[in-house]
């Protein structure tokens, strides 16, 4: 079998890829490496979040510690895609975004999605409320007990399904972990599985699809415990900022969700079921 669709991809239109990402050259990598579908899934972060080491490359962005993303240029990313499908016709491109605490900024997501078609929309939890402000696993780590914020990590994802309508995927659900204390080797699920089960519990019944993304690669366990609690439905997604690291680890998380059941849809970019 060949490689399935990358659901989850950044261009130069991502706040943190504006200066190393390059919609025609994933595109170009695509073809080269044999993957049917790309979804450029730009970031929407609503949430200023205190910045943190990102301080230091994306300062323009920062004011007093807090970073504020710019905004999603719909119509000159759209422009892009169309000159894309133009130029790969032998490629699907699907339009989408992936957005950061949807259910924290209804209206505004709302407003956003009303402005072109996408076609994949993503939700992500990057922040958790860390005193009055938001902060990413990675600067709560350093002051809070990892299994504390994974733990609130994981009671944020059903608040977020009941309270967001807009999106489709949920990304990353091990997303604390690239920046677990000890590396990702020492994180274990079965520590968090009554929490992890309810989650996934939470996204079945709200409908929507899991994300396998391949920046760390998702443990089995997880996988098969969303089968169990009710999961249908997977995608898959390297969660590229540049044109190189699309498509990695594409065929061994393709390959673990056939180990569980799951299959190819009709068409490349569909879902996993």
């Amino acid at each position: 079998m060949g490689l399935p669709a990358d659901g989850h991809v950044h261009s130069q239109f991502s706040w943190d890829a504006a200066h190393v990402g390059n919609m025609e050259a994933t595109c170009a990598r695509a073809i080269e490496l044999g993957v049917p579908a790309v979804s450029f899934t730009e970031h929407v972060d609503f949430t200023p979040f205190r910045a943190g080491f990102l301080a230091e490359q994306f300062g323009h962005l920062v004011t007093d510690g807090i970073l504020t993303a710019t905004m999603l240029d719909v119509a000159a990313y759209q422009e892009s895609v169309e000159k894309c499908r133009a130029k790969y016709p032998e490629l699907r491109i699907l339009t989408g975004m992936e957005v950061g605490q949807p259910h924290l900024q209804v209206a505004e997501v709302a407003g956003l999605l009303a402005q072109g078609t996408f076609e994949r929309v993503i939700g992500s939890l990057h922040c958790l409320l860390d005193g009055e402000v938001y902060a990413e696993p990675w600067e709560l780590f350093p002051h809070q007990p990892a299994d504390e914020v994974f733990r609130e990590y994981l009671t944020e994802i059903p608040r977020m399904v009941n309270g967001s309508d807009a999106f489709e995927v949920f990304a990353h659900i091990d997303y604390p972990v690239r920046s677990w204390p000890g590396g990702s080797e020492a994180f274990e699920p079965g520590d968090f599985e009554e929490e992890l089960r309810y989650a996934l519990q939470a996204l079945a019944a709200g409908e929507r699809v899991l994300e396998i993304n391949t920046r760390v690669p998702l443990h089995p366990t997880i996988l098969r415990w969303w089968r169990e609690e009710g999961g249908r439905r997977v995608t898959f997604g390297s969660d590229a900022h540049t044109p190189e690291a699309l498509g990695l680890g594409l065929r061994e998380a393709a390959a673990l969700a056939e180990s569980v059941g799951f299959g190819p849809g009709a068409k490349p970019e569909d879902p996993w079921s």
